[in-house]
């Protein structure tokens, strides 16, 4: 990790900010700075499920994330008016409201031409189905921080499969937790470690 993800893990707010204005500054890209702070961010989730952190760090940590974003979305290349590279459905699945990690994912997805139906948080899997059915959307993103929510990610893949639409479908998730075994077992077809790695799925299904 570099001295950004460090002082995103030890939530050393100050210097937090700091590095992001120095960083910019010497011209890292908004993908380099996101990327430094998804590892902070990982690295400060491992602390929680180990117990060494609590829920009120990983709030602080997730609040000193959307002020960096804040600082950073402005300076995001944007895509061309008109363009459009695909249709993405995503959203955190019911039962979690954690939302940094998603909106991250839209931003860089709107950023890189996509048009996305952002669905929120706490979404049960009939308003993914939905918005899927009516979007005509080929990629469903779903995210998740707690860790008591796979089993909603794989009801919400089971309810795709129900409605008739898994063979149109790719299905990715994402959150700091997620990793294959969650992947396998959810039924889903790629689990994101990033939220540059989701952007580059999405535009893998669309050619």
């Amino acid at each position: 990790m570099n001295d950004l993800s460090l002082a995103l893990r030890d939530l050393d707010e100050k210097r937090v900010y700091e590095l992001v204005e120095k960083q910019l500054a010497a011209g890292a890209s908004a993908i380099d700075i996101i990327n430094a702070c998804n590892e902070g961010m990982v690295a400060a989730g491992e602390l929680f499920s180990q117990g060494t952190y609590f829920i009120s760090e990983l709030i602080f940590s997730a609040e000193i994330l959307k002020e960096i974003m804040k600082r950073i979305e402005p300076l995001m290349q944007t895509a061309p008016a008109g363009a459009c590279r695909g249709k993405v459905v995503i959203g955190t699945v019911k039962g979690d409201i954690h939302d940094i990690g998603k909106n991250i994912v839209v931003t860089l997805l709107r950023g890189s031409g996509f048009e996305v139906t952002d669905l929120g948080v706490d979404v049960p899997a009939e308003k993914f189905v939905e918005a899927l059915e009516r979007s005509g959307a080929k990629v469903l993103g779903m995210s998740a921080l707690l860790n008591f929510t796979y089993p909603e990610m794989k009801n919400v893949v089971e309810a795709v499969a129900s409605a008739g639409l898994r063979d149109k479908v790719r299905i990715i998730i994402g959150g700091a937790p997620v990793n294959e075994q969650v992947r396998e077992f959810a039924g889903a077809d790629f689990a994101a470690k990033d939220a540059v790695a989701g952007v580059e799925f999405c535009r893998n299904i669309y050619g």
